[in-house]
């Protein structure tokens, strides 16, 4: 079924959500809203089908300038459906959308075959990977270091601590709307970050590099982070009572303790693999054609090699 979606159906849709945010300008309709979001979010869905498809027959995103440019415009369709979403009143799609779709009609313009080497497309979701991670645990951490600093001054409030006494600490105006960021950041630098790794490991799996099981405990942990983080914005956005402030605190608390539980995973991991020399070792050649060429002695050198380092006679031998 996804080899039928073409990218005229979600171009189109995209372009119908944009006549109707042009027409909120001018006149009122009871359900506009939800027409609206309806098609963006209908584009969004066969935007990634589109997508998807692509990947799944063999053409590795990022490959070419056509994905490129779809790539983009995915990412910022999605950015309209959550600001749409979160902010029904605002017409940030007056902004987003003719972006969404200028962007897929220079992608369209472009053929659809390979631009890009394999390695370097692989190497640039690996980048990609490795810097959202990075700035998703940057915005975890400056939250749980605004969420302390949050429930430190709120205690400091509740019992009529003098602001001049000892610690000085931003208003908790201030630090509310830094934690509200924080959580918004991480869960899309999170996402991004999952989302590349994901698409990395694909690559992987289907060459000669060794791919991350899907069951490992990183990939499992790192979801769960997602899922968390995800939860908690959304909570930020539908949870508006008095309290909103402290709640929104524990939960980038809470965020980074989820975080130190993936990191812990990941040098876990990183232990269990490195063995030192002389452990139990499987000697394992991928490729069948180089297993049947190497002969028993050059398979004990290259075993010894990897684990005793030769010395030059030996190694000139």
């Amino acid at each position: 079924m996804f080899a039928y979606i073409h990218v005229v159906c979600f171009f189109t849709a995209y372009c119908v959500a944009l006549a109707l945010e042009i027409s909120r300008l001018f006149f009122r309709m009871p359900v506009r809203l939800l027409v609206m979001i309806g098609f963006a979010a209908l584009g969004f869905v066969m935007h990634t089908a589109y997508l998807e498809h692509r990947a799944a027959t063999g053409s590795m995103p990022l490959s070419s300038w056509h994905d490129w440019f779809l790539i983009a415009s995915w990412v910022l369709a999605a950015a309209y459906l959550a600001l749409g979403a979160s902010r029904p009143q605002a017409n940030v799609g007056l902004f987003l959308l003719p972006l969404v779709i200028a962007l897929t009609a220079v992608a369209w313009m472009f053929p659809a075959s390979a631009s890009f080497s394999a390695a370097w497309a692989r190497d640039a979701w690996a980048i990609a990977h490795g810097v959202m991670l990075l700035l998703g645990t940057i915005a975890v951490s400056l939250g749980f270091a605004a969420g302390l600093m949050y429930l430190v001054q709120s205690w400091r409030l509740k019992h009529h601590v003098s602001p001049r006494a000892g610690l000085k600490l931003p208003s908790l105006e201030w630090l509310q709307i830094i934690n509200k960021q924080s959580l918004i950041f991480s869960s899309c630098f999170i996402a991004l970050g999952l989302f590349a790794g994901i698409i990395m490991n694909t690559v992987d799996a289907r060459g000669r590099r060794p791919s991350l099981p899907w069951t490992d405990s990183v990939v499992i942990t790192s979801a769960v982070l997602l899922a968390w983080l995800l939860a908690a914005t959304l909570f930020e956005w539908l949870y508006k009572p008095a309290q909103q402030g402290r709640k929104v605190a524990y939960l980038t608390v809470a965020s980074f303790l989820f975080l130190a539980l993936v990191m812990a995973m990941l040098l876990a991991g990183a232990s269990k693999h490195a063995q030192p020399r002389g452990a139990n070792s499987e000697f394992r050649i991928q490729n069948s054609e180089e297993r049947n060429s190497l002969s028993f002695h050059s398979a004990f050198c290259i075993l010894r090699s990897e684990f005793v380092p030769l010395s030059p006679a030996e190694a000139i031998s």
